[in-house]
């Protein structure tokens, strides 16, 4: 089986800085099976690279799916399932792609992505003032991909009721693991 027919989790915790401590506490949230696109782009290289393996040790430990954003390398160090939107654009590893647009949905599968992450969806606290999507294009979005479509963007479980028979897979968050998300 191809890296774009694997069976990828349906839910996902996205990280940032923004999380600070309370990433253990959004990863212990996580159902078995899930997955983590580890992202904390802006901390000092040595920083990321020391709180990406405890991360990645989590995984492994929980049998959660581990997805490193833009650091091949990294990526491949800490034998991540995933490249997310890996900096070269190439790369011999499976990779997953944020999608905004038509065109980035095209592009990600004329490269082969193997999962892609459309957003923004909803509203959402990440990006206060973007405007979202909306469930028609995000939809659009995601047929064009061609590859499993992960909804993003003021996503939690309620939220992906409303668009699970709509050409998404799974969904993404990062409050929604935090038990303190506003159902929207």
């Amino acid at each position: 089986m191809s890296s774009r027919q694997r069976e990828w989790p349906r839910q996902w915790l996205m990280t940032d800085e923004r999380l600070g401590d309370r990433l253990w506490e959004a990863i212990e949230r996580l159902p078995a099976g899930s997955g983590i696109v580890f992202r904390h782009y802006a901390m000092e290289r040595g920083e990321r690279a020391s709180l990406a393996a405890d991360v990645a040790q989590l995984c492994r430990t929980r049998g959660l799916t581990l997805a490193v954003a833009h650091d091949e390398e990294l990526a491949s160090s800490l034998e991540a399932d995933l490249v997310h939107n890996p900096a070269q654009g190439a790369t011999d590893r499976p990779f997953s792609r944020s999608v905004h647009s038509l065109d980035e949905a095209k592009a990600a599968q004329s490269k082969g992505a193997a999962l892609v992450f459309v957003s923004p969806v909803f509203e959402t606290r990440s990006h206060p003032g973007r405007t979202p999507l909306g469930i028609n294009l995000a939809k659009q979005i995601a047929e064009a991909a061609a590859a499993p479509a992960i909804a993003l963007g003021g996503m939690n479980a309620w939220n992906f009721a409303l668009l699970e028979r709509e050409s998404f897979y799974g969904w993404a968050g990062i409050d929604a693991w935090l038990g303190d998300a506003v159902r929207t």
